[in-house]
């Protein structure tokens, strides 16, 4: 097992299409593919037993699957209600209960709130097809008109908002404000576009190789940050397991091609950023160009990309504040 996470992580970081001294000098070029192998390296120290117990999941809204006509079925979370309605898009290799069990409650307080699991992540659509942002934001626009909804408040987080993006920009009726959260406006950053492709090809070779320890792996570095999730340590590692390998790689791909800058001209919404400001996988940086970019309002909150879970109250509160700030303009 240690040997294949060795060899998985060596595959990772070396993006499977570069080799040799090239792969060394792009490495010792770049501080974020060094932050990158630091990152690839803590999360390949050895697992230590543990006694598994239930998957019991944190307090969630009620969850139901829906027919999109001509698209297939999703699955959501759904608060219900006659209030404002917030649509929340997930990061890569989540599902929407995990990157925002700590958000349902302040939201909804609010809001009706609607979540689901984009193509290929968590229990979301299996399609043939292969994987691309602009399918996930004709089912996110699918699933508002099934519901009755909208325009809402389009909420994204890392993969989500570039969903949330094009969304906006392939269906404008649907969308009434845009927050955005530890994303971008590109990831045409060459050393940038190589930590997201890399680390599809690091999720497939560690699925494929070294079965259900990538998961166990990411819960354990949660869980030692936030000692309070451990109740829930089963059930996150369950989640984690939910995503479909080749979509998964799909998606990483897609993000690492994704170019929003053409399209936030036409953003004509209000907008909300939510910098994660020690982020080491979408840099503060290039948040920031992406708040300018569309005249967002930025809220700063001193944290990773893990704050969902490891900072979950924290970032809950604080991305309410950015949808109300939205809401309000």
């Amino acid at each position: 097992m240690k040997a294949k996470l060795n060899r998985a992580v060596r595959f990772a970081a070396m993006g499977g299409a570069v080799a040799g001294t090239a792969a060394a000098a792009a490495v010792a070029a770049s501080p974020v593919l060094r932050d990158e192998l630091r990152r690839f390296g803590h999360l390949a120290r050895p697992l230590h037993p543990r006694e598994p117990g239930a998957p019991v999941p944190p307090p969630l809204p009620e969850g139901r699957v829906v027919n999109l006509p001509g698209r297939g079925e999703v699955f959501i979370r759904d608060t219900g209600g006659d209030l404002p309605p917030v649509l929340l898009l997930h990061g890569w290799t989540l599902s929407a209960d995990l990157n925002f069990f700590a958000v349902f409650g302040p939201l909804s307080q609010r809001h009706r709130v609607v979540a689901l699991d984009l193509r290929g992540h968590g229990r979301g659509l299996r399609s043939p097809e292969p994987f691309s942002l602009e399918d996930c934001a004709d089912d996110a626009a699918a699933l508002l008109e099934v519901l009755g909804l909208g325009p809402a408040v389009v909420v994204g987080f890392s993969l989500g908002g570039a969903v949330a993006m094009l969304l906006c920009h392939r269906h404008p009726e649907r969308v009434a404000g845009l927050v955005f959260s530890a994303t971008a406006l590109d990831w045409q950053d060459s050393a940038q576009r190589l930590v997201w492709r890399s680390m599809a090809l690091f999720e497939v070779a560690l699925r494929n190789g070294t079965g259900d320890g990538i998961a166990e792996r990411v819960v354990r570095d949660i869980v030692e940050e936030c000692p309070e999730l451990e109740p829930y340590a089963d059930w996150a590692t369950g989640e984690f397991r939910r995503g479909y390998p080749t979509d998964l790689a799909g998606a990483g791909r897609a993000l690492s091609a994704y170019d929003g800058r053409p399209l936030a001209p036409g953003v004509d919404v209000p907008a909300s950023v939510v910098v994660t400001a020690q982020d080491q996988l979408v840099r503060p940086q290039k948040q920031r160009e992406l708040a300018l970019a569309v005249r967002a309002r930025v809220f700063e909150l001193d944290a990773d990309h893990t704050a969902p879970f490891n900072r979950g109250r924290e970032f809950a509160l604080l991305l309410a504040q950015a949808v109300e700030a939205v809401s309000a303009s």
